[in-house]
């Protein structure tokens, strides 16, 4: 049983004025099935990647073992390339026997690895990197994000085989995933980092009630600081004002004072003055108590939509509906579906079912009602009706056409740019990244930019696919919140069970 021990590890990327790490240190069992938690930006790759020893640090990083990670690098060229002989280069040291018991241990087929890499859906490829990870022992090995893009069934595949698992350290935002796979999180707070016992659900109540207890003690040093300055400067002024009367005086008005007087008063405003300074010291103690209560305190925002009412209430609705692209089989048929207002669709069905694409039909449709330029490819038989004048708001699973600061994104998309930087700002995007470019944001900071966006944009519809990839569970809270509180009327594709429990309203499965 190694130890993995960090001390004094201190690091910030090459130009930045911000450490991502200073001084941290902390210590865990290489053994356990770790959980690494944190808000977007916090650092939670980078930690993998410096345990990799992918960067120089300041500190010192210590295991007794070494380190794997997942996901393992694939090139444009590697696409080409069976799984077999892509383990050359991700893990030579293991025997294919090894990695075969691992593929049925996570319900593959053998066949998967003769394959070329670039034909295995975003699961198959998943899962098939795990069994590679895991075929040799001795290993701490690193999993970064290992749900994203990946349908219910992938899902549940990926928690199951992990479940059976020790000895990782897992970065997810799937709060699901974390309860069945962790017995141990690793969380990097606002301003520390802690280890805990337990899974996400457990350390999230362990959380709320440090909270509770934080703020309470928070309120009550205010009110007692409050209390000590209130008397200090009630004893203050009496000081100051006993204290000029010790020179000079009316004898015909004060006939009982003389000269001997003036000694008693300076002894006693003395003592006044000891009293204000005693107050002091302990207004000192106090604001010290104070001190860091609230440096780790998750600051829920509530966050505002503003959905517009059709003046019907079907918004959109298919019959016998069948999508294809030019020259290819159809993704599905015979579809009959409708979305009424104050309703969340879910749609649900493996990958490569035609989810995206039914979205992309549907905005297609809108776009052809107000004379915009078709999605090109997708072909429609069957009734697909989507409601005249309907404003929708969507937020592409795509990212990588960010570019550019926040304000020429504002600008260019016709968005109210202090709204946006608000909303943003709520979403816990920090004031540094407002002048940078989008393309340096790390990919949850990518997605807040979207749904900030969509957030602002007043709409009858909105059309979110995949909207919580590497978005972390915090920022899923406050959406949660929001959508619970304003109602909008939703279409999604999302793959995070708690997310579609909580706010769902129906599945639309095929």
């Amino acid at each position: 049983m190694a130890q993995l021990q960090v001390s004094g590890l201190t690091f910030s990327y090459e130009g930045s004025g911000d450490n991502v790490f200073e001084d941290v240190s902390f210590s865990i069992d290489t053994s356990w099935k770790l959980g690494l938690i944190g808000r977007n930006g916090k650092g939670k790759t980078t930690l993998l990647n410096l345990f990799m020893g992918k960067y120089e640090y300041s500190g010192s990083i210590s295991c007794g073992t070494v380190f794997d990670c997942f996901p393992y690098a694939v090139s444009a060229s590697d696409l080409d390339k069976t799984a077999a002989e892509l383990v050359n280069i991700w893990k030579p040291q293991v025997e294919k026997w090894q990695i075969l018991v691992q593929l049925s241990q996570i319900g593959m087929d053998p066949e998967c690895m003769y394959r070329s890499f670039g034909t295995l859906s975003y699961g198959e490829r998943t899962r098939v990197m795990l069994a590679v990870l895991f075929a040799s022992d001795d290993e701490m090995l690193l999993i970064d994000e290992p749900t994203n893009h990946l349908d219910k069934d992938a899902r549940k595949s990926v928690k199951e085989y992990l479940k059976t698992k020790k000895g990782f350290i897992l970065v997810s935002h799937d709060r699901d995933l974390l309860d069945a796979v962790t017995d141990h999180v690793l969380v990097l707070n606002r301003n520390s980092v802690e280890v805990q016992a337990g899974n996400f659900s457990s350390w999230q109540e362990n959380k709320e009630r440090a909270d509770a207890f934080a703020r309470t003690e928070n309120e009550k040093h205010i009110k007692e600081i409050g209390k000590l300055k209130a008397a200090a400067d009630r004893s203050d002024r009496w000081a100051v004002k006993n204290e000029n009367t010790k020179i000079g005086f009316d004898p015909l008005k004060e006939p009982e004072r003389n000269i001997s007087t003036r000694s008693y008063i300076g002894a006693k405003t003395k003592k006044m003055q000891a009293r204000v300074k005693s107050y002091e010291k302990r207004m000192d103690r106090e604001i010290a108590k104070k001190e860091g209560l609230l440096k780790d305190i998750e600051q829920i925002t509530d966050l505002k939509i503003g959905p517009l009412k059709y003046h019907k209430d079907t918004l959109i609705e298919a019959k016998d509906l069948a999508l294809s692209y030019d020259h290819g089989a159809p993704l599905f048929t015979d579809l009959t579906f409708h979305i009424r207002q104050d309703e969340r669709v879910f749609l649900s069905g493996r990958n490569g079912c035609g989810k995206t694409s039914l979205i992309k039909a549907i905005l297609q449709e809108a776009s052809e009602d107000q004379g915009k330029v078709k999605y090109s490819g997708i072909n429609v038989t069957g009734e697909l009706r989507v409601a005249s004048g309907l404003k929708i708001s969507y937020i592409n699973q795509d990212t990588s056409f960010l570019r550019g600061t926040l304000k020429e994104y504002a600008d260019a998309a016709g968005l109210n740019e202090s709204l946006f930087l608000a909303v943003l700002r709520q979403l816990d995007l920090e004031r540094e990244h407002f002048g940078k470019d989008m393309s340096d944001f790390s990919e949850g900071q990518k997605k807040k930019v979207l749904i900030a966006a969509s957030l602002i944009t007043p709409a009858h519809l909105y059309i979110w696919d995949e909207p919580l990839n590497y978005i972390d569970v915090f920022s899923r809270m406050q959406i949660e919140k929001l959508i619970l509180q304003y109602k909008p009327t939703m279409l999604l594709v999302e793959h995070d069970v708690r997310f579609r429990e909580k706010i769902g309203t129906r599945e639309l499965t095929w």
